[in-house]
């Protein structure tokens, strides 16, 4: 275990193992469920990290699926415990959409994101950002302040020690999309040319006549965590809802459409020649 890991991956991590505990016992969610007299549900919330998990019922699962290891289960609890620290996010849980992909997006090495509509998150500006949010809202200032500080907070998983990759494909209508006017505009465009100097940022254009993809429903998100993949997640936002694919099957799926709209997308030098030559004009 990594020491910059974030508790949500932690949880996801610890769940998975007492998943595959269980499977190698050979039993079902539905015997252990009995077992214990719990609710099946919470079984489930626990392996697929929905819920944290206190250590006396680590302990309980592990006697039951005959993991007698000492060391073993005394590392299991303690990634329990881990896994309940305060993160930095708690305290925007107030403006934060539901579910957890700022938690997850802390805690994966690698993500790679398409935007149809507008300029990736982690590479906004703040002026672009409130532009963003004025747009039919009517939410109070404070609101639209701290929903700001977290998008910007989040924008640090660029830089430090341990920084994201982040592989952005962005399709070109965004680029010509005037939002929050064209001083703005022009602002966000040359950040994302300073942005793309990053040895671990890529951003690469989708030109206009692509065609379809599975994309064209919204901005999705692939998160990958390089020693775990097996947690590698899928995210894809709406209006209607997010949704979050975590089977691998499923997750293989959206890799290799992120990778044919990576093949098609024009490479990260031609498109910041693209985003240069807008903002001569």
């Amino acid at each position: 275990m990594t020491v910059d890991e974030s508790p949500t991956l932690r949880r996801r991590r610890l769940g998975a193992e007492l998943k595959r505990c269980r499977e190698a016992a050979g039993l079902t969610q539905e015997a252990v469920s009995r077992h214990f007299e719990w609710n099946t549900a919470k079984l489930t919330r626990i392996e697929t990290a929905r819920v944290a998990v206190t250590a006396r019922d680590v302990r309980d699962l592990l006697s039951l699926y005959g993991r007698h290891d000492e060391d073993y289960r005394e590392a299991m609890v303690e990634l329990a415990r881990m896994s309940k620290e305060r993160s930095w996010w708690t305290d925007y849980k107030d403006v934060m959409r539901p579910g957890n992909f700022v938690g997850l997006e802390a805690g994966a090495t690698a993500m790679r994101v398409f935007e149809p509509t507008v300029v990736p998150g982690l590479l906004q500006t703040e002026s672009y950002i409130r532009a963003l949010m004025r747009s039919g809202s009517d939410a109070p200032p404070a609101v639209t302040d701290r929903r700001v500080s977290l998008r910007l907070h989040r924008q640090g998983r660029l830089t430090g020690a341990n920084p994201l990759e982040l592989r952005a494909i962005v399709d070109e209508s965004v680029l010509r999309r005037r939002i929050g006017g064209e001083g703005v505009m022009r602002d966000q465009l040359q950040h994302l040319v300073d942005m793309a100097q990053s040895p671990n940022v890529t951003i690469q254009i989708l030109p206009l006549d692509f065609g379809e993809h599975l994309f064209l429903g919204g901005p999705a998100a692939l998160l990958e965590f390089r020693e775990t993949t097996h947690l590698d997640v899928v995210y894809l936002e709406g209006l209607a809802g997010d949704y979050y694919e975590e089977q691998p099957s499923e997750v293989a799926r959206y890799r290799e459409e992120f990778d044919r709209l990576g093949a098609g997308a024009l490479d990260h030098r031609m498109s910041l020649k693209m985003i240069e030559s807008l903002l001569q004009l």
